[in-house]
């Protein structure tokens, strides 16, 4: 009997066993994660994924791997009663295998707009029975989003923004409309210059990035390591003979702060705003 299959008998069983205590639960998505916590339930986490970066904390927890490419026998080997997880989450195998052996797996929708963070928290509060910490979640979440509106009433200007994404395979990729990185740039106030042209992740050609005319290049702080930096990036695309490259504008942010559309984003939103602006070098 291999591993897998000892495993999933040795589950069975605890699922089974009267008298268990609270509920051990993997989080394989940094935003579901940051929701625990915000709801003071991380001590039911037995494991969480590689996406599961804030707070640090949660790096003394076991990892499970990349979200997209779950294995069930390193989540089985942590025994949890539910698995926490984002539609990007699979294969959609190990999830169905998870499930079988009685393990709850609940898929939570990804909705990128303040409403969408609001829905996700409840979601989980009412999943985990901390719906009255989960008001109390979002309560915050509302101060945080009224702060951001006064923030955005008192400037006047509307940034032309430029999102570039770098996976490692050679190809910069820009963000269209229908993308976290777009929905984040219109929280700021600011202006994404390729939402008019196309959704999604797409690649940039160097003609595309100067007809866009970009005043900011935005992008990750691990895609400004991964490009060499700020001159990496300039040398890129056509960037340089942008606005943003005749003067040097790039502004950096954690991954999963920017894009993560989690109990942070009002905050995150309100930090983006200023440096776009040069209120906030970084």
């Amino acid at each position: 009997m291999n591993l897998l299959y000892r495993l999933l008998a040795l589950l069975a069983m605890l699922v089974f066993m009267p008298g268990v205590a609270s509920e051990r639960i993997v989080s394989v998505n940094g935003t579901l994660t940051e929701i625990i916590y915000a709801l003071g339930a991380q001590e039911r986490l037995v494991g969480v994924d590689t996406t599961s970066r804030y707070p640090h904390e949660v790096e003394t927890l076991p990892n499970v791997g990349y979200q997209r490419s779950l294995s069930a026998e390193g989540i089985l080997a942590l025994t949890p009663d539910r698995v926490l997880a984002s539609e990007a989450a699979g294969p959609p195998a190990v999830l169905e295998q998870l499930r079988t052996v009685g393990i709850k797996v609940d898929v939570i929708k990804a909705e990128e707009s303040i409403e969408g963070v609001i829905n996700k928290v409840r979601q989980v509060a009412q999943l985990l029975g901390l719906e009255e910490r989960g008001e109390v979640v979002i309560a915050a979440i509302q101060a945080d989003v009224a702060e951001l509106e006064q923030a955005l009433a008192q400037y006047t200007s509307r940034p032309q923004v430029l999102f570039l994404l770098n996976i490692g395979q050679g190809n910069d990729l820009a963000g269209g409309a229908a993308t976290s990185a777009d929905a984040m740039i219109r929280l700021a106030g600011a202006v994404n210059v390729m939402a008019p042209a196309f959704e999604g992740y797409k690649p940039l050609s160097a003609e595309a990035a100067i007809a866009a005319a970009p005043e900011v290049i935005l992008l990750t702080e691990r895609n400004l390591e991964t490009l060499n930096g700020a001159a990496g990036i300039m040398n890129r695309a056509g960037l340089a003979h942008t606005p943003a490259g005749q003067t040097g504008r790039i502004v950096t942010m954690d991954g999963l702060y920017l894009l993560g559309f989690g109990p942070r984003t009002p905050s995150a939103a309100q930090t983006l705003a200023r440096r776009l602006r040069g209120l906030d070098e970084h």
